[in-house]
C-alpha cells in the first residue's frame, strides 16, 4: 500500500490563520471529489474558523478519562475503520491524554500515513524541538509540547502561513484569537512586535533551509554540478598555515555584507595522512571560524584544488577565498600553484585571492630547508658521506680503468648519488650527482685530466647522466622524506593512544608523567601548578613529578609546555625538537582533565557516599510506608467500629478520647501518605501532566478530601480566576496538604482562610492560619514554633510539587500567625482579577 501525503501548514504564531488555511483546503479537496473527514479540528471559540469546518463529514471523538477528569482526543481506530482519502488533523505537536493510544499525535498522524490516507496538519514554528531553547529565550515561555525536526522536515509539502507583526496584533485587538480577558495580557507579553518579528524570521529561515535540502536533492537527481547562486556560500580554503586567521576574517566581512551568507571553511589532507601542519594552530582557527558562525569541513584528496573544487561544487558554492602563494619564483615556473589553478577550475565560482604576511617576495626566490623532513643530522651525514664517498669510488675505478668503460663508471656513480638521497634527501642527492658528472669528466674522459670532451657521445652520457642522477635522488630523496615522516607520525601517534588509553583506564598523574618521560627520553619531569594567591611573582607547587630531581619551577626545566591557565608541564633533559615540542603539547593538554578527574575523585567518592545512604533511608521509608499503611488502616476501621458499638450515650471523657484516637490514627495514616508521596517524587516515579487546570475545580476536590474538619475554611478569590498550569492531581494534592496543615495549626473560632491573586504571569494562592499575628511583644516560643514547622513533611511535600509544577512555595510568620505562598505559572500571563469574597 503506498504511503499517504503529509501537508503541514507552517506558522509563526497562534492565530495566523493556520487552522483556517487547512479548513479551506479541505473544502477545496472536497469540491473535486475527494473523501475529505475532520480528524481533530480545535477552532478556540473562532467563529469564521468553525464556520469554514461547515459541510466537511467529522468524525466524533474518543473521551478518556485522567485522575478523575474527562477529556476527548482524535479517535485513531475510527479514522483508520473509516479510511478516507484525507484526514484533516489540528495542532500535530499535540501531547494526548495518558491512556490514549500514542502518547503523541504526531503519532497518530504516522499510522494514518502508513495506512495510506493523506493528511493536511497544522503546526507552530516554536513546538519544532531544535528551536525550542531559542524560542525560549526570545519569548520567556517553555515549549513543553514539542516536535521532532525529522517529522517535519519527511513533510511532503510545507506551507507557510505568514501575518505582519501588526496584523496580528490587530487580529489580537478585534477578539479574533483570544477571548476579551486575555487580549491585554498577551499584548504585553507573548504577543510584542520583538516577540512575533523574532518567531516570524524563525519561521521564514527554517522553512528557506527545507527549500534548500529540497533543492539540493533536485540537483542531484539530475547529475546539475554548476552552481546556482540561490544563497551566497563563501568557502575559505585552509592550508594550516598562520595565513588562516587573516582568510577567515577577510571572509567574515565578506559575508557580512550579504544577510544570509553561509560560511564555510575546508582544510584538504593529503590520501596518504602525511602532513607537516601544526594542529594546535589549525584547531584555533576552527574555533575563530566558529565563533564567527562559520563551519569547518575536512576532507582527503590526492590534488588539493580538484578536492577543494569537488567540494565546492557538492556545496553549492558562490565565491572562494584563497591565500596568496607562499611559493618562489622558482617553484611556481615549475608549476602553477594553487590559485592559478584554481581560477582556472573554478568555471563560475569567484575567487579572492587575499594577501597575507606569509606571501612569499615575489622578487625573492625562496627554497625550502635543506633538511626540511630528513633532520639537520641526516643531511650533514649525507654531505659527509659525499665529499668521502665519491673521492673513493674514483680512486677505485681508475683502478679498474682497463677493465671498465665509461658507461660502467657511471652506473657506478649514479648507484653513489641514490645512496647519498636516500640518506639526506634532494639536495645533498643533486650536489652528489653535478660532483660525480664532473670526476667522470675529469677523470674518464678523453682528454683525461682536462674538462674538455673530444667526442659527442660521451658529452651525451655526462648530460643524461646529470639528469638521470637528478631525477632518481629527487625521487629517493622524496620517498625517503616520505618514509621519515610516517615512521616519525606513526610514533606520535602511538604515543598519543597509549597516553590517551591510560587516561581512560584512569591512572594517576605520577603514571601518566613517567609515560610522558619514557616516551621523550628525559631525565625528570613534573607537573606545576601556579599559586592563585601569588599576585606578582608567580608562585608554583609541584602536582606530580616522575624522575630524579624533577624541576620544582620552571626555572629550572629545560623544556616547558603549557596545560592551562595554571597548570604547565616542566621537563628536564636533552633539547627537543620542534616536532617532539608539538607532539609534548598535545600530551600536556590530556594532563588537564585528568588532573581535573583526579579533584573531582575524592569529593566524588564522599558523594557516592551519601547517595548511597539516602538511596538505602528512601527504600527503608518506603517499606516503612507500605507495613504502617495497612496496620493504621485497620485501627482507624476499628476504633471507628468500637464507636458504633457503644450502647447508650458514651461519657464526654471517653468520647473526646475516642475522637482523639481516632483523630492521631488519621494523621498518622496521612504522614504515611504523604511520605510515600515525597519519596515517588523524589525518585522521578509520579506522574505529571501539565495543563491549564480551574482553580475552584481544585480548591473544590480539596475540601472533599479535607472532610469535616471541625470549623469551616475561609475562601476569599476573585470573580474572574485565571486557569494555572499545573497537574490538577498534584495540584488538589498540595491544597489538601497545606489546608490539613493549617487547620491543625488553627484556633477553633479562626479558620484557615485561602486567597488568591495574579501577579504578572502567576498566580499566588496564599495560605494563612487562624492565629493571632505579632503583638507589641512577640511570642518567642510561637514564634519558634513558626519556624519549625516550615520544615515539617507537608510543607516540604507541597514545596516539592509546586517546584515540580514550575512554581514555588514560600512561608512566612509573624508572632504566632503562619501563612503560606504557593505560586504557580498562569494560563493568562498578566492577567489582572477583581477581588472578591467567599466564605
Amino acid at each position: 500500500m503506498a504511503r499517504g501525503r503529509l501537508r503541514i501548514y507552517l506558522g509563526a504564531a497562534p492565530g495566523v490563520g493556520k487552522t483556517y488555511a487547512m479548513l479551506v483546503e479541505g473544502q477545496r479537496l472536497r469540491s473535486l471529489g475527494a473523501d475529505v473527514v475532520v480528524g481533530f479540528v480545535e477552532p478556540h471559540g473562532r467563529r469564521p474558523t468553525a464556520a469554514m469546518a461547515d459541510g466537511l463529514e467529522t468524525i466524533p471523538r474518543c473521551t478518556l478519562v485522567h485522575r478523575g477528569a474527562a477529556f476527548t482526543e482524535m479517535d485513531l481506530d475510527a479514522v483508520l475503520a473509516r479510511r478516507p482519502q484525507v484526514v484533516l488533523v489540528d495542532e500535530l505537536a499535540h501531547s494526548n491524554v495518558p491512556g490514549a493510544r500514542n502518547a503523541k499525535r504526531w503519532q497518530d498522524v504516522e499510522e494514518c500515513l502508513d495506512a495510506g490516507i493523506d493528511v493536511v496538519t497544522t503546526l507552530n514554528v516554536q513546538h519544532l524541538e531544535s528551536l525550542n531553547d531559542v524560542i525560549r529565550q526570545i519569548t520567556g515561555v517553555r515549549q513543553r509540547e514539542t516536535l521532532p525536526d525529522e517529522v517535519a522536515r519527511h513533510a511532503d509539502q510545507i506551507e507557510l502561513v505568514d501575518l505582519p507583526p501588526e496584523v496580528l496584533r490587530r487580529r489580537m485587538v478585534h477578539g479574533d484569537i483570544y477571548p476579551p480577558d486575555r487580549i491585554e495580557s498577551a499584548l504585553t507579553h507573548y504577543f510584542r512586535v520583538g516577540n512575533l518579528t523574532a518567531l516570524r524570521e524563525l519561521a521564514l529561515l527554517w522553512l528557506a533551509d527545507r527549500v534548500e535540502e529540497g533543492l539540493q536533492r533536485y540537483r542531484a537527481e539530475h547529475g546539475i554540478s554548476a552552481p546556482w547562486e540561490t544563497r551566497e556560500r563563501i568557502l575559505v580554503a585552509l592550508s594550516g598555515g598562520a595565513e588562516g586567521e587573516t582568510l577567515i576574517r577577510r571572509a567574515a566581512r565578506i559575508s557580512a555584507r550579504t544577510p544570509g551568507t553561509e560560511l564555510l571553511a575546508l582544510h584538504v589532507v593529503p590520501e596518504d595522512g602525511l602532513t607537516g601542519i601544526d594542529p594546535v594552530v589549525l584547531d584555533a582557527q576552527r574555533l575563530l571560524l566558529e565563533s564567527l558562525g562559520g563551519s569547518y569541513h575536512q576532507t582527503t584528496g590526492e590534488d588539493v584544488v580538484d578536492a577543494m573544487l569537488q567540494f565546492a561544487e557538492a556545496e553549492n558554492v558562490t565565491q572562494i577565498v584563497l591565500g596568496a602563494s607562499r611559493r618562489g619564483r622558482l617553484a611556481s615556473f615549475l608549476r602553477a600553484g594553487v590559485g592559478e589553478r584554481t581560477i582556472k577550475g573554478s568555471g563560475r565560482i569567484d575567487v579572492h585571492i587575499v594577501t597575507h604576511e606569509e606571501a612569499a617576495d615575489s622578487a625573492a626566490l625562496r627554497l625550502p630547508h635543506p633538511s626540511l623532513g630528513m633532520g639537520p643530522r641526516r643531511y650533514w651525514s649525507a654531505l659527509a658521506g659525499t665529499v668521502v664517498l665519491l673521492p673513493l669510488l674514483t680512486l677505485l675505478l681508475t683502478a679498474l680503468r682497463g677493465h671498465l668503460g665509461l658507461s660502467s663508471d657511471l652506473v657506478v656513480f649514479l648507484l653513489a648519488v641514490v645512496v647519498v638521497a636516500l640518506v639526506g634527501g634532494l639536495y645533498p642527492a643533486l650536489f652528489a650527482a653535478v660532483a660525480a658528472a664532473l670526476l667522470a669528466d675529469y677523470y674518464f674522459t678523453a682528454p683525461v685530466h682536462s674538462l674538455a670532451v673530444e667526442r659527442a657521445d660521451e658529452v651525451t652520457a655526462l648530460v643524461v647522466f646529470v639528469a638521470t642522477a637528478a631525477l632518481v635522488g629527487t625521487a629517493a630523496g622524496a620517498a625517503a622524506q616520505r618514509t621519515h615522516q610516517a615512521v616519525r607520525v606513526t610514533s606520535e601517534a602511538r604515543v598519543l593512544s597509549r597516553l590517551a588509553a591510560a587516561v581512560m583506564r584512569g591512572q594517576d598523574l605520577p603514571a601518566l608523567l613517567e609515560q610522558i618521560r619514557e616516551s621523550f627520553g628525559l631525565a625528570s619531569i613534573s607537573l606545576l601548578e601556579r599559586n592563585p594567591e601569588a599576585s606578582f611573582v608567580p608562585r608554583w607547587y609541584v602536582v606530580a613529578s616522575a624522575g630524579e630531581r624533577p624541576p620544582e619551577g620552571p626555572g629550572e626545566a629545560d623544556v616547558e609546555s603549557p596545560v592551562d591557565d595554571r597548570l604547565t608541564l616542566v621537563a628536564r633533559g636533552s633539547a627537543l625538537s620542534m616536532e617532539d615540542r608539538r607532539v609534548l603539547a598535545a600530551c600536556a593538554a590530556e594532563l588537564g582533565p585528568a588532573h581535573a578527574r583526579g579533584r573531582i575523585a575524592g569529593p566524588s567518592s564522599g558523594t557516592d557516599l551519601l547517595a548511597d545512604a539516602e538511596r538505602t533511608r528512601a527504600s527503608l521509608l518506603l517499606a516503612a510506608g507500605r507495613d504502617l499503611r495497612a496496620p493504621l488502616h485497620t485501627a482507624e476501621e476499628s476504633l471507628l467500629r468500637l464507636g458504633c458499638r457503644r450502647v447508650g450515650e458514651p461519657a464526654p471523657e471517653e468520647a473526646q478520647l475516642l475522637d482523639t484516637a481516632r483523630a492521631a490514627v488519621h494523621r498518622a495514616a496521612q504522614l504515611v501518605t504523604d511520605l510515600d508521596d515525597l519519596s515517588r517524587l523524589h525518585a522521578g516515579a509520579l506522574d505529571l501532566y501539565l495543563r491549564p487546570v480551574d482553580l475552584n475545580e481544585a480548591l473544590g476536590a480539596a475540601l472533599d478530601d479535607l472532610g469535616p474538619g471541625g470549623h469551616s475554611i475561609v475562601l476569599r478569590l476573585p470573580e474572574q480566576l485565571p486557569d494555572v498550569i499545573a497537574d490538577a492531581a498534584l495540584l488538589t494534592r498540595a491544597l489538601t496538604a497545606l489546608g490539613a496543615d493549617a487547620l491543625r495549626h488553627s484556633l477553633p473560632d479562626r479558620p484557615p482562610v485561602f486567597t488568591a491573586e495574579v501577579r504578572g504571569d502567576r498566580l499566588e494562592i496564599r495560605v494563612e492560619d487562624g492565629m493571632p499575628g505579632r503583638g507589641p511583644e512577640p511570642d518567642i516560643t510561637a514564634t519558634r514554633a513558626s519556624g519549625s514547622r516550615s520544615d515539617s513533611l507537608a510543607l516540604r511535600l507541597s514545596r516539592d510539587l509546586a517546584e515540580a509544577m514550575d512554581g514555588f512555595l514560600e512561608t512566612a510568620a509573624e508572632g504566632a500567625a503562619f501563612s503560606v505562598t504557593l505560586t504557580l505559572p498562569s494560563a493568562a500571563p498578566g492577567g489582572n482579577a477583581t477581588s472578591g469574597r467567599a466564605e
